[in-house]
């Protein structure tokens, strides 16, 4: 038989575990991978992680110029850093609006900084992007 719920968290403050920015840092001006968010997790060297981290991400632009394809990454760090999570290569056509999403876990996280990129492949002129979204819950 399941243990029954004993405890809550009613006066805990877990406010630490949760993180989210729905702010764009660029859009990508050609076919290169871009930053178009940073997540920065507060008190990250505070917390204890015990299973890893839950992210949820969302981002809509318009394809540039020339676009075929687009790829959407959560990196950790930086642009250069191990990939969390990858959407592959979906086909998008130039001058159309697209919104891009995933759930994914980071079950060895061990940074405090995590980037959201954008690859427009073939895109010969700036794609836009025009609304995102990265939260993440710490577990």
């Amino acid at each position: 038989m399941p243990q029954p719920i004993l405890s809550n968290v009613a006066h805990e403050d877990l406010s630490a575990r949760f993180a989210g920015t729905s702010t764009v840092a660029a859009s990508p001006t050609d076919n290169s991978e871009t930053v178009i968010a940073t997540l920065t997790l507060t008190n990250w060297s505070d917390l204890v992680v015990t299973s890893g981290i839950r992210f949820s991400v969302s981002a809509a632009f318009t394809a540039g110029t020339s676009g075929t394809a687009a790829t959407l990454r959560l990196r950790k760090t930086n642009v250069s850093g191990a990939v969390v999570y990858s959407t592959g290569a979906l086909d998008v056509t130039a001058a159309h609006l697209y919104n891009l999403g995933f759930v994914c876990f980071d079950a060895a996280p061990g940074v405090g900084v995590y980037v959201l990129t954008l690859q427009v492949t073939g895109g010969a002129a700036a794609s836009t992007v025009s609304a995102l979204h990265v939260s993440s819950i710490i577990i």
